[in-house]
C-alpha cells in the first residue's frame, strides 16, 4: 500500500468498500490519488450502513472532510483541530491508546500510501 496512491491503496481492502464506492460516485478518485500529504480518515463499511444513502449533492462535501491537510502520525493527532479539504476542521482527542475524531472512535490507522495517511474510524462524520 506504501507505494499505491490513496484510493488505490485501500480499495483493496475489504472493510472501505463503501467509502471506496462513495469516493469515486463523488468523482474525487483522481483528486485524492494525486493530492499530496493528506490523512483520510476513512469510515468503515458498518459506519455507511448505518448512515444510510447519502445524497449525490452532499457527497463531495462529505468525503471531503473526511480528509485532513497534511500526513498525521498517532503523535500529531493529541488534543488537534485538523484543517480539512472541504474547508471545515475535525477535532482529534486522544485518551490513553484510544482517539476520537469528532464522534467517530479511531479503529486503527497509521497506514501509510504513496500520498496519504490513512486511520480507519466507525462513524460517517457530518461536516461542521
Amino acid at each position: 500500500m506504501a507505494k499505491e496512491p490513496l484510493v488505490t491503496a485501500i480499495s483493496s481492502n475489504p472493510n472501505l468498500t463503501n467509502v471506496v464506492a462513495a469516493i469515486s460516485r463523488a468523482q474525487m478518485t483522481d483528486r485524492l490519488n494525486t493530492v499530496k500529504d493528506v490523512t483520510l480518515f476513512a469510515p468503515v463499511n458498518d459506519a455507511f450502513n448505518q448512515r444510510g444513502q447519502i445524497s449525490d449533492d452532499r457527497l463531495t462535501e462529505i468525503i471531503s472532510y473526511h480528509v485532513a491537510e497534511g500526513r498525521h502520525s498517532p503523535s500529531s493527532l493529541s488534543d488537534a483541530a485538523l484543517p480539512t479539504l472541504q474547508g471545515g476542521k475535525l477535532t482529534v482527542k486522544r485518551s490513553g491508546d484510544s482517539y476520537t475524531v469528532n464522534q467517530a472512535k479511531v479503529l486503527c490507522g497509521n497506514i501509510q500510501t504513496a500520498n496519504a495517511t490513512v486511520y480507519f474510524i466507525d462513524t460517517v462524520l457530518e461536516p461542521r
